[in-house]
């Protein structure tokens, strides 16, 4: 920018994956529950992506969406998913949220951990 600042790029949670994480909460018995992204140390590659429903975001997370399907993603994941995209897939072998993340510059080969630059 011109002032010399920079804007992180945003994290997106697609439509499917808000109608899936709804779907998912509401079979739990969970209608208002919201699904916590969060990348930890682990995996074969550095770094691994957990998933889990929760009644609520703690207070410095950043919540995407409203209502049921919010995505909570703490400051620490935050800084490692800039300028992703949470989808649902649907594929032969199964379907599973994924997470194209452009700072992910290698994966594993059973694809669940990834290294950064």
């Amino acid at each position: 920018m011109p002032d010399g600042t920079t804007t992180t790029p945003a994290f997106r949670v697609t439509d499917r994956a808000h109608a899936q994480i709804t779907e998912i909460a509401a079979r739990d018995g969970r209608p208002d529950a919201g699904l916590r992204l969060a990348v930890e140390a682990g995996g074969c590659s550095g770094f691994q992506y957990k998933f889990g429903l929760e009644d609520s975001p703690a207070e410095e997370d950043l919540v995407v969406g409203d209502g049921p399907g919010r995505v909570f993603v703490d400051p620490v994941s935050l800084d490692l998913l800039a300028g992703a995209e949470l989808d649902w897939a649907e594929e032969l072998i199964g379907a599973h949220f994924a997470i194209r993340n452009p700072q992910a510059v290698s994966a594993c080969g059973c694809g669940t951990s990834f290294s950064v630059a």
